[in-house]
């Protein structure tokens, strides 16, 4: 019975089609459980290591989708940010193109009226002028103030320095032509005369 068992135990393996080896059962455990660890480990770190590689290109994914994602957002706050401005300012070619008429307008007024015709002629200017100053007040725009006021490098062009008595120092003292403003942008600055 125990030469049965030994017999039942010891198993024969190939090795070549000439030669036979023959293992224990213990022996032929072992060496199945060596093979299955050797094919299983290296697997399982290949898959690790394919698993990291994965997590790792995921992640670079995501930052580059975030930070695209962040560009585009920034991308449509300009454009909106441009659209308001340009809809805010866009008169202002057509202002600026206007101001050296009303200069003309404001210089031909200034001329004393001799006889009834130049009064009336006189009075049809102011008409027309008035009503292109409320067309330019509805746009936005508004002439700067300077005479009496604190020079203001942003709203007034000094051309010329004197000294008066009247006036503290730094002070606009004479307006040689009027600065406009549109909303609140300067679009052409007060030339003035500033008390030192």
């Amino acid at each position: 019975m125990t030469n049965e068992k030994n017999n039942s135990l010891n198993e024969e393996i190939e090795i070549d089609d000439t030669s036979k080896v023959e293992l224990t059962e213990e022996e032929t455990v072992e060496s199945v459980f060596d093979e299955a660890e050797k094919t299983e480990i290296n697997p399982i770190d290949e898959q690790l290591k394919e698993i990291e590689q994965l997590n790792h290109k995921l992640e670079e994914s995501e930052n580059r989708y975030l930070r695209l994602q962040a560009d585009f957002d920034n991308f449509r706050r300009r454009s909106r940010l441009d659209q308001e401005a340009s809809e805010k300012y866009r008169a202002q070619k057509l202002i600026t193109d206007l101001l050296p008429s009303l200069d003309n307008f404001e210089r031909a007024m200034n001329i004393e009226a001799d006889n009834e015709q130049s009064k009336s002629l006189l009075q049809g200017m102011d008409m027309v002028y008035r009503s292109l100053l409320d067309a330019l007040k509805k746009e936005g725009v508004e002439q700067i103030e300077s005479v009496g006021k604190e020079f203001d490098p942003h709203q007034h062009h000094a051309v010329m320095q004197g000294e008066d008595e009247n006036y503290g120092s730094n002070i606009v003292t004479e307006e040689f032509q009027k600065g406009y403003l549109l909303k609140d942008r300067v679009i052409r600055p007060a030339m003035v005369k500033v008390n030192q």
